[in-house]
């Protein structure tokens, strides 16, 4: 269970009655549920007190209460009340092939740093549903993006500060899709890569698929090494290099303004071409001024986005913002992976982003509240355990008084516990100090990771020396 929600906070969410009120009451509810504004297992208010709070009959209130049970979207026990859930129970949402042991139903999953739908995504669908028969006299395909999308995110990109043309942005099935049409179009064999490390490890496989030689600049826990940066810049002279200056994945480090124009100072002066993963950067978590885009320091910047880690991984659509001088490069490589993104997921991504749930507030909100719960229970438990607390992004990057961090993964996998160590963010091996740990997750499942955590960690002396477990994804 979630808790309860007063009558008044939801007579506030429902808005003003429709008619007949029983229907509209069910409707709203079950769009609530839908869009994740009435989270799982919350208990709803007794009949009596929401009908007191909407002015409406007590057996209105039975009503819709009965038709939101007979959809799905409720259930009720004795003495408990009625409390939300969706259609077929939430487990039908999970993939167990992502899970390194799929034949397994009490695995909690923390390798995976994207969240659960952003509330307004399943209104957001059912615009982008009634939209699309103007589209189905067509072909349907559009294999640079639909143009109100690219119109959209060209726009956002204008109102952080970098003027962008529609012709500049290329609308893929993904950031990950991004990535490797970036790969495509500026990596041959033998092509010097540069990576930060830690790093995401899918845009070293990208690289690498293309014949790179991915070579190395450390980040931190507290940030990067811009002197460090610098000199392997100078002796490699890498063709490209991506890095993630937005909330860095893993370590969640922020880059600000000075870093960026001397990164890309750095790389002007190598004629590198920075590939800047921006998948992060509309997840600040706390207060203060944004830095610019890095496109706003580096003219021949790229520039990938995403709308998986902000709204929802379900959601396949990625952009690139690209330099004139490169469009009609990455056309060319946009079309040689596929024809393009699916049209509703496009107009879905449309409406988030031209509508009231833009900013993705509600789902900061809720990213913000299982940060700090989890940054605190494991100052409370593990207090050995260090870590910066990032301002922004999905994950805690938490450094092991001792090396064993994938011997507790191992562990924490017998119990039930599925965590990634350091030494996959690695490219040049190492860092087996380290896991990440998203939160992501609800709360009631961040608490009991975190007292498996504990109990794995305190075990450790107890046990050999296992080998890293299988990982299927990281993301």
């Amino acid at each position: 269970m979630n808790g309860t929600i007063p009558a008044g906070r939801l007579a506030a969410l429902l808005g003003e009655p429709g008619s007949p009120a029983f229907s509209w009451l069910a409707s709203a509810l079950a769009g609530l549920i839908a869009d994740g504004r009435l989270p799982l297992g919350l208990r709803l208010p007794s009949e009596r007190d929401l009908a007191a709070a909407l002015t409406l009959s007590r057996t209105t209130v039975t009503r819709a209460y009965a038709t939101l049970r007979e959809a799905g979207y409720a259930t009720a026990r004795q003495g408990s009340g009625t409390s939300t859930q969706v259609p077929g129970g939430a487990a039908r949402g999970r993939d167990r092939a992502l899970l390194p042991q799929p034949d397994r139903d009490d695995v909690t999953d923390l390798t995976c740093a994207a969240p659960a739908a952003a509330p307004g995504l399943a209104s957001a669908y059912a615009d982008a549903v009634a939209a699309l028969p103007a589209y189905l006299t067509g072909h349907g395909y559009f294999p640079l993006g639909l143009p109100e999308l690219r119109e959209a995110i060209a726009v956002r990109y204008r109102a952080r500060g970098v003027p962008t043309d529609p012709e500049q942005v290329l609308v893929t099935s993904g950031a990950i899709a991004a990535i490797a049409a970036a790969a495509q179009a500026l990596v041959g064999t033998g092509d010097r890569a540069l990576v930060e490390s830690p790093v995401y490890p899918n845009a070293v496989a990208a690289l690498r698929r293309n014949g790179a030689r991915v070579v190395t600049a450390p980040v931190d826990p507290d940030g990067w090494d811009l002197d460090a940066f610098a000199a392997v810049v100078r002796q490699a002279h890498p063709r490209v290099a991506y890095l993630i200056p937005d909330y860095q994945n893993p370590t969640g480090t922020l880059m600000d303004d000075d870093q960026r124009a001397r990164v890309a100072e750095s790389l002007a002066a190598a004629r590198t071409t920075a590939v800047i993963d921006e998948s992060h950067a509309g997840l600040a978590l706390d207060d203060g001024v944004a830095p610019l885009p890095f496109a706003a320091h580096s003219a021949s910047a790229v520039s990938i986005g995403g709308s998986s880690k902000a709204f929802w991984g379900g959601l396949r659509v990625g952009w690139l913002r690209l330099p004139e001088a490169l469009v009609a490069r990455f056309t060319g490589a946009r079309l040689g992976l596929d024809l393009g993104a699916p049209i509703l997921e496009q107009l879905v991504l449309t409406r988030l982003l031209t509508g009231p749930d833009a900013d993705a507030v509600p789902q900061r909100d809720r990213l913000r509240t299982q940060r700090d719960l989890l940054a605190g229970l494991l100052r409370e438990r593990l207090p050995q355990w260090r870590f910066r607390l990032p301002s922004g992004g999905l994950a805690l990057w938490c450094e092991l008084p001792r090396p064993r961090a994938s011997a507790l993964a191992v562990e924490c996998e017998r119990r039930g516990l599925v965590i990634t160590p350091g030494s996959v963010f690695a490219p040049d091996g190492g860092l087996a100090s380290f896991v990440r740990l998203p939160y992501t997750r609800p709360e009631a499942d961040l608490k009991a990771a975190v007292d498996v955590l504990e109990a794995a960690w305190h075990s450790l002396d107890d046990l050999g020396s296992p080998g890293d477990p299988v990982r299927i994804l990281i993301a």
